[in-house]
C-alpha cells in the first residue's frame, strides 16, 4: 500500500525572500505587544495579586451573578470579581486582599459564606497572602530571566554567538507575542501562564536548534554556497519535520483547550499560540536574521579534514546536487 505523502518532503521554498515581509510582520506583532504592556497591562490572577478566589455551584438552574455581586458590595469586602465559570450553575468569585494577615483574609472568607448562603455549595477555595504573592511575582520574572540566559550560554558554546543572538532574539518574540495575547483579551495570567512560558521557550528553542544544527553542517560542507540560497536549502530540508511535529502538537493544545476546563484555559490557549507562532518564527525569523547577523562559512569552527575537502554543492541547490550525484543532506 503507498504511502500517502501529505507534506513533501523535498521542498524548494525560497523562504529568505520573504523575510521582506516577514521581519515587518514581526516588527509590528512586538510594537503591538509593547504598547499592550505599557497601556493595557495584564489581568493579574490571585497567584500575583494576592486575594481569595472561591469557586462555588448554585442549585438552581443558574446562578444569579446580579444578585451575588449587590450583596458582596454591601459587605464592603474590597475589590469583587464575579463570573460565569463553565457551566451557568457554575460561579468564580474573587476578592481583592482584604487585610495583611491570613486571620483577615479567614474572616473574609467567613463572610462570603455567610452571603452564599445554603443555596451555594463551595467546592474551591484559594487564599493568597501579600507576602507569598510578592514572592511569586519575583520567583516568576527570575526564571524568565535565567531560563533565557541559559539558553544564550548554551548556544554560544554549542554553536557561535550569531546562532546564539538569532535564538534569544527569536525567542522573545514567541514570548512577547504570546504575552500579547494575555494582555488583548483579558486571560487570567498566573502561575501555569509562567509554566506555558517557560514550555514555549523551550519549544520555539527546539525547533530553532534542529534548524540550526542543519545550517552548521551545510555551512561546513559547503563553503561557496551563497548565505541565503544555503539557509534556503537547511529550512527546505527540516520543513516537513517542523510541519509535522507542530500540527500534532498544536491539535493536542487545543484539544486541552476545548476539553480542558477552566482551570487549564489560560495554559492551553498559550501553549496554542506559542505553537503556531514559534512554528512561524523557526521559518521566518530564525533562520533569515543570520543573514543580517553577518553569518559566514568562515565562522564556522571545528571543521574535520573530511569536511574540509567534502564537494561543493553547485548553484542551484538540493535539485542540481540531486541531478548530478552530489551528496545531499537528508531531513
Amino acid at each position: 500500500m503507498p504511502l500517502i505523502d501529505y507534506i513533501p518532503s523535498e521542498t524548494k521554498i525560497g523562504f529568505m525572500k520573504l523575510r521582506r515581509y516577514s521581519f515587518p510582520f514581526s516588527a509590528v506583532l512586538s510594537l503591538i505587544a509593547v504598547i499592550l504592556f505599557a497601556t493595557v497591562g495584564f489581568n493579574l490572577g490571585i497567584d500575583f495579586r494576592g486575594g481569595t478566589l472561591i469557586e462555588a455551584q448554585t442549585s438552581r438552574d443558574a446562578a444569579d451573578l446580579a444578585a451575588l455581586r449587590e450583596h458582596l458590595t454591601d459587605l464592603d469586602v474590597g475589590d469583587v470579581q464575579i463570573q460565569e465559570f463553565g457551566s451557568p450553575r457554575d460561579v468564580l468569585i474573587r476578592l481583592g486582599e482584604v487585610g495583611t494577615t491570613e486571620e483577615a483574609q479567614q474572616a473574609l472568607l467567613a463572610q462570603v459564606r455567610s452571603v452564599l448562603g445554603s443555596e451555594y455549595t463551595i467546592r474551591r477555595t484559594e487564599t493568597v497572602g501579600p507576602s507569598v504573592s510578592e514572592e511569586l511575582v519575583r520567583q516568576s520574572i527570575l526564571a524568565l530571566v535565567l531560563g533565557a540566559f541559559a539558553v544564550l550560554a548554551y548556544l554560544w558554546f554549542r554553536f557561535e554567538w550569531q546562532f546564539a543572538v538569532g535564538a534569544i532574539v527569536t525567542t522573545m518574540h514567541d514570548i512577547f507575542v504570546t504575552l500579547m495575547i494575555f494582555s488583548a483579551f483579558g486571560i487570567d495570567f498566573d502561575l501555569t501562564s509562567i509554566a506555558a512560558i517557560l514550555t514555549i521557550m523551550g519549544y520555539s528553542l527546539n525547533d530553532t536548534v534542529v534548524v540550526y544544527d542543519r545550517i552548521r553542517e551545510m555551512l561546513r560542507r559547503y563553503k561557496k554556497m551563497p548565505l541565503p540560497e544555503l539557509l534556503d536549502t537547511a529550512v527546505n530540508a527540516t520543513f516537513s519535520r517542523t510541519v509535522i511535529v507542530s500540527v500534532t502538537t498544536f491539535l493536542a493544545t487545543l484539544s486541552l483547550y476545548f476539553f480542558g476546563g477552566e482551570v487549564l484555559r489560560g495554559f492551553s490557549l498559550a501553549m496554542t499560540v506559542g505553537v503556531v507562532i514559534g512554528t512561524y518564527s523557526t521559518i521566518f525569523v530564525a533562520a533569515p536574521i543570520l543573514i543580517h547577523l553577518g553569518l559566514r562559512s568562515q565562522t564556522v569552527t571545528g571543521a574535520s579534514g573530511a569536511e574540509a575537502n567534502a564537494p561543493e554543492l553547485p548553484s542551484g541547490g538540493l535539485a542540481a546536487s540531486k541531478g548530478k550525484g552530489g551528496s545531499r543532506p537528508t531531513a
